[in-house]
């Protein structure tokens, strides 16, 4: 059955404009390192739109930011993510007739994602125009063995003829980056941004060397081709491109197979990258395809088991949320100098930055899973941290570290200060990050490192952006995560936020004064016993709106003010709002993008009573949108909270088909990270109720009623735990590690090998 549910594939393809781009991004290769787009490897006829990229996480180059008024603090430049060269490319000619998709009779049509060999193939049997009939597969691979390496293995079979081959594959160094000046998720201007520096050829392999233009940063690509039989061959340069001719023949009944070996070298980690790539490319070519598949297959399987989660009696759904556990491990940054993009590696939407999305809804899942990636995720935020101390300084803040809004290698690229840097929130994610990662590994050495120092530079911004009014601290003039209301007084998810924050900042210092460790960080920072008061002091003061009338938290100050949206009465086609209406039209509305309180009802469920919770949940579920990919599965884990299984299990749906089925309409531009951890969260965290506290695993379990049982492991501590449940019972299974101390529904247990209850 697992098997089964790692394969995604879609037959008889549609040759739509519009689906070819989805299908860009659905079937796209990716390892955390490099993300390859799912162009058919011979293009589409003239006038098709297409996005065909190649991305290396986190390269970049710095872009003009065109402010309409120039005002001190302004985002003038950003940073964004590059399309490096084109090595797709590849043109078959049999007995002199072209190869396409849209010429001849396709006569059967196939594509899949193989999430178990960690593989993606089209396979084609053709129809020339003078009757020659071939059949064509065409595999790919990014590779988790070797993160450099790019694959394409092209096989060609005839099924009634016999004749000649010929191959033309190409390297392609002058690309240009996507643009759509309609849509504010993507890049405005087409631009290109690296620029030629070199171009060689050794041993029969082609390489170029390219430069952006105001980064600073350098890339080189390798391409190298293999043929299964004799044959002639020949590469020439052209520019700052390679083209290759390779010529064969082929009898009826043969297959011929060219492989085409693609690696990625970049200056960020390496000094020359040229060098780099040429001893990636000697790498590669020691080992067979073959046992390069192997490899990736053997990643895979441990990764499925660490992340192991089934669903027994919907097959559709579970393979549904495998796809999307399976985007997350192809998205994930694998080292400290990059994170995990809003649209990972599959496409150019919101230009390759990063956001808060990392922390809330994607490090939760490898908290549970492969924790070593979290420490990877932290360590990049850690790594920007200066950068975070500058754009407090920028803001007007003479302590502490504000995090941009979004960003590439740390400086603040949003543009639009009202729905971006006023975010403040980001703050209080990220230090919830490192809390939730020690809380599940309670790995002291690593806060010792670079945690604490996290925890207390953004726990002194709240003290310097926020004030004491008629006795309790306040927050002003800052956005939630409802980026349909900008610019609030005391938002309650970012007020719960940074007292979370202020409260670990003294945990953290205490815990660490305890075990005699604090004094390197203390030291390096000057921090203060006198500031760890002031934190706790902020804390216990922190104002949470309430309403006393409604029982609710109010999402700010003057939200309940505002006249209510008439969501009933506003045209489908005028979704998503942010397209189709003024910002301050939206601001004077009672109106969510996304869940706000919710998600701090969620993250944050001790700050308030089971009652306020519902009632809140209740309120501003008539009033939101869900137009962000980050909502539906917040809404959904909050169902299952208040017992509301049915309600959670739609929310669930949504948010599990969001990209497969194009349900936000843009998925041509990427898939959505977040919601892809969101959905996964939807189960753990919702269906299964597990919160990780200071005293040990909590769960309340519950199941849809169109499920039988559902099945996963996770993570805790030194321990593997597996967890089966059902309508009858929920069981518990010590695989490894010691004895733990679980909450259950309330009760107290202790899971030495396997409890029921």
């Amino acid at each position: 059955m697992r098997s089964k549910q790692l394969v995604y594939e879609v037959e008889n393809l549609s040759m739509d404009n519009n689906d070819l781009m989805v299908n860009e991004t659905v079937f796209h290769n990716a390892n955390g390192y490099i993300g390859i787009r799912s162009d058919f490897e011979e293009g589409y006829p003239e006038g098709y739109d297409s996005i065909r990229g190649s991305y290396i996480n986190g390269f970049y180059d710095i872009a003009e930011m065109k402010q309409a008024e120039k005002l001190y603090g302004l985002v003038e430049e950003k940073q964004t993510m590059l399309n490096i060269a084109d090595t797709q490319s590849i043109f078959l000619k049999i007995n002199g007739k072209r190869f396409s998709m849209f010429d001849g009779t396709v006569l059967h049509s196939r594509r899949w994602l193989d999430m178990e060999q960690g593989i993606t193939g089209r396979s084609v049997v053709w129809r020339a125009p003078n009757g020659n009939e071939a059949e064509i597969v065409i595999k790919r691979m990014t590779s988790f063995y070797q993160l450099s390496l790019f694959t394409i293995e092209y096989a060609v079979k005839a099924l009634n003829f016999s004749g000649a081959l010929e191959f033309e594959s190409l390297h392609a160094g002058e690309v240009k980056n996507y643009s759509n000046s309609n849509d504010p998720r993507i890049a405005r201007d087409s631009a290109r941004y690296l620029m030629a520096e070199k171009a060689c050829i050794q041993e029969e392999a082609s390489y170029l060397v390219s430069h952006t233009v105001r980064s600073g940063l350098s890339v080189c690509t390798g391409v190298k081709h293999i043929l299964s039989k004799s044959c002639s061959f020949k590469t020439q340069l052209e520019g700052h491109s390679a083209k290759t001719i390779i010529r064969a023949s082929i009898e009826e009944g043969e297959t011929v197979t060219l492989t085409k070996f693609t690696v990625f070298s970049d200056s960020i980690r390496c000094k020359d990258c040229l060098q780099g790539a040429m001893e990636e490319m000697e790498k590669a070519l020691k080992l067979s395809l073959p046992v390069l598949y192997q490899y990736q297959k053997e990643y895979l399987k441990e990764y499925w088991d660490h992340c192991f989660l089934e669903i027994e009696g919907d097959d559709d759904l579970t393979a549904a949320v495998n796809y999307n556990m399976y985007q997350l491990i192809q998205s994930v940054g694998k080292d400290e100098y990059c994170n995990i993009a809003a649209k990972g590696l599959s496409g150019e939407g919101y230009e390759g930055h990063y956001f808060w999305d990392t922390e809330m809804y994607i490090q939760p899942f490898f908290n549970l899973t492969e924790p070593g990636i979290t420490k990877n995720l932290i360590s990049f935020r850690y790594r920007t941290l200066e950068k975070a101390r500058e754009n407090a300084r920028i803001l007007g803040h003479r302590k502490g570290a504000l995090y941009p809004w979004r960003t590439i290698m740390g400086t603040e690229c949003s543009g639009y200060y009202p729905s971006g840097s006023a975010g403040y929130h980001i703050n209080g994610d990220i230090a919830y990050s490192v809390v939730a990662y020690y809380l599940s590994t309670k790995d002291i050495e690593f806060i010792v490192e670079k945690g604490a120092e996290i925890l207390f530079e953004t726990a002194r911004l709240w003290m310097d952006v926020g004030n004491y009014y008629n006795g309790s601290f306040r927050i002003n003039c800052v956005t939630g995560p409802d980026e349909y209301t900008c610019m609030v007084n005391n938002n309650y998810y970012t007020n719960v936020c940074a007292q979370y924050n202020l409260n670990w900042a003294v945990k953290f210092y205490r815990l660490l004064k305890e075990k005699k460790k604090l004094s390197p960080v203390a030291e390096k920072i000057h921090l203060t016993e006198e500031e760890i008061k002031e934190f706790d002091q902020a804390a216990k003061n922190m104002y949470l709106p309430y309403d006393e009338k409604l029982k609710i938290n109010p999402q700010d100050d003057s939200f309940l003010q505002k006249k209510v949206w008439d969501l009933e009465h506003t045209p489908q086609e005028k979704f998503p709002l942010l397209l189709h209406y003024h910002p301050l039209h939206l601001y004077r509305y009672q109106v969510c993008k996304q869940a706000d309180t919710v998600l701090a009802h969620f993250i944050f469920e001790d700050a308030q009573s089971l009652e306020t919770i519902r009632n809140s949940f209740d309120y501003y579920e008539k009033i939101t949108t869900h137009d962000s990919s980050l909502s539906t599965c917040i809404f959904s884990i909050v169902a299952s909270k208040l017992g509301r299984t049915e309600k959670a299990y739609e929310y669930f749906g949504d948010s599990a088909k969001l990209d497969l089925f194009n349900t936000h309409k843009n998925t041509k531009d990427g898939i959505h990270t977040a919601n892809m951890g969101g959905n996964y969260m939807a189960i753990i965290y919702g269906f299964a109720g597990l919160r990780i506290k200071e005293d040990g695993l909590h769960f309340a379990p519950s199941i849809p009623k169109q499920w039988k049982e559902y099945r996963f492991k996770i993570n805790y501590e030194d321990s593997q735990i597996f967890v089966e449940i059902n309508s009858e019972e929920s069981k518990f299974s010590l695989l490894k590690g010691s004895p733990k101390q679980v909450v259950i529904r309330g009760k107290r247990y202790e899971l030495k090998d396997t409890l029921v209850v």
